[in-house]
């Protein structure tokens, strides 16, 4: 073991965010590069773009919980989880150099049709992210102590992978997504086989949680259901909404929303009832999975309809009149801006503020404090952000959140479960995030298509996280 892995050294936090800023560049690449080399290179529709998009979230349902699992009872490569970050960075990779390449590849392959080779792709990209994404997660928790260090390594996370972010942007913006993804391919191998030579992982993971009298021995499907039951009702709708898509049926109604609402308000309800000593054991996990899904289901609303919120309350067009060349490149800087902001205070605060105020009030009362900050900048949203300034102002504020949102959430919820399955627990902690993504892709993304005024996007991203906020507020700290 490194000296600087003994003395937990700035140094070593920095060398083991690395494999998650790999992750993380490879995710903004896809975000910033994939709907527009889909639309522009290869011409497919919107609805065509929309189903290679939602193959990542599906891959993400079974990837991040089969590898897992499989994580915590391997050891290979001199690591438990090292050779998962190997192959998923050398995956992703592979899978980014493809995407401008998808016409050669489908024509090397004697495949007519576009489609179905860019969703095999970006169906590949994801898996080999979601590969990677939990087992850089779990090496955190593996290799810290329980506590304050354990939440440093997590804000360090966030704070190198949101730089990396924020300077794939700027390369996208300053020169042009063909070199963001070139640059990504030998970005994402460096930092994803590299530092992983510099950690040393513990051979034996032993639960710490002694208190925990719910944690069970085995790992099987209805112990895995149990364990994810705030999130039933978000797991039946997506199911729902794909077989929908498949079967290319379209419903007037939202009977299907509102049941898949109200059973998942019951199943949360059910849960924050329950009561267990020192905030400890599976029902924390659980109020932790229901708080941090409907974090997610406002984010992704901004995330996938911000630029049809711009275009309408900004611009004025509503989608029926055909939007002008140079107003449609504006309105493109303004959502480029907006998003290079939000991800400049999400890189700059973690190790800066969230990790000293977590060390001072604790990491829940953190961040309970930024998801509300997030829950009014949302409100300021809906009723101020009628020019690109403002915009840009609370687009700032809602970086606290968001800085808060992807880097504390993994320290508490590594508190409350078994330390030896912390792969499986980290999969299905990402199920409160892929459910959510699914769920604002299909019943919101149709709500606001259907609705005139598109401020409904932030009408339901303030809701929601004014319930997140009240959950995160139930979840007791060890």
């Amino acid at each position: 073991m490194l000296e600087i892995q003994k003395k937990l050294t700035n140094t070593f936090y920095a060398i083991l965010a690395l494999p998650a800023t790999a992750m993380g560049f490879a995710l903004s690449i896809q975000i910033s590069a994939l709907s527009w080399i889909l639309s522009t290179k290869y011409k497919l529709d919107i609805h065509e773009v929309g189903l290679v998009w939602a193959a990542g979230p599906i891959a993400g349902i079974l990837g991040q919980v089969i590898i897992g699992i499989i994580s915590d009872n391997v050891w290979f490569l001199n690591g438990r989880r090292r050779p998962f970050i190997l192959i998923g960075g050398v995956l992703a990779a592979l899978m980014l150099l493809a995407l401008p390449n998808i016409d050669i590849i489908s024509s090397s392959l004697g495949i007519n049709g576009i489609l179905g080779v860019a969703i095999a792709i970006a169906l590949t990209l994801d898996l080999a992210i979601n590969i990677s994404f939990n087992p850089t997660r779990s090496i955190i928790a593996d290799v810290t102590p329980e506590g304050n260090e354990r939440t440093k390594g997590y804000t360090w996370m966030q704070t190198i992978s949101g730089t990396f972010g924020v300077l794939a942007y700027v390369i996208g913006a300053v020169w042009n997504n063909y070199v963001l993804i070139y640059f990504g391919v030998f970005l994402v191998l460096i930092l994803s086989i590299f530092p992983t030579l510099f950690i040393e992982e513990p051979k034996e993971l032993k639960n710490s949680n002694t208190n925990d009298k719910s944690a069970e021995t085995k790992t099987s499907f209805l112990s895995i259901l149990s364990y994810i039951e705030p999130l039933w009702g978000f797991l039946i709708y997506s199911v729902y909404a794909i077989v929908m898509k498949l079967l290319n049926i379209h419903l007037e109604n939202y009977y299907a929303e509102i049941i898949c609402f109200v059973l998942t308000i019951f199943f949360i309800l059910k849960v924050i009832s329950q009561k267990n000593e020192k905030g400890e054991g599976i029902n924390s996990f659980k109020k932790v999975l229901a708080a941090h899904s409907f974090t997610w289901i406002g984010i992704q609303t901004m995330f996938v309809y911000m630029f049809a919120y711009v275009q309408f309350k900004v611009y004025g067009y509503d989608g029926s009149t055909k939007i002008p060349e140079n107003i449609s490149i504006e309105m493109g800087k303004v959502v480029t801006i907006s998003f290079l902001i939000f991800n400049a205070v999400a890189a700059v605060l973690p190790v800066l503020v969230l990790e000293p105020l977590a060390r001072k009030i604790g990491k829940n009362k953190t961040h309970f404090l930024s998801i509300s900050t997030m829950a009014i900048s949302y409100f300021l949203m809906l009723f101020l952000g009628y020019n690109p300034t403002i915009i840009f102002i609370i687009m700032a504020l809602l970086g606290i959140g968001w800085a808060s949102t992807i880097s504390l959430p993994f320290a508490i919820m590594s508190q409350q479960i078994d330390q030896s399955r912390m792969g499986l627990f980290m999969g299905l902690f990402n199920l409160s995030v892929v459910l959510p993504q699914l769920v604002a892709s299909f019943g919101i993304g149709q709500a606001i298509n259907d609705a005139p005024d598109k401020s409904l996007i932030f009408i339901i991203s303030s809701i929601t996280l004014t319930i997140s906020a009240i959950l995160w507020w139930l979840v007791k700290e060890k």
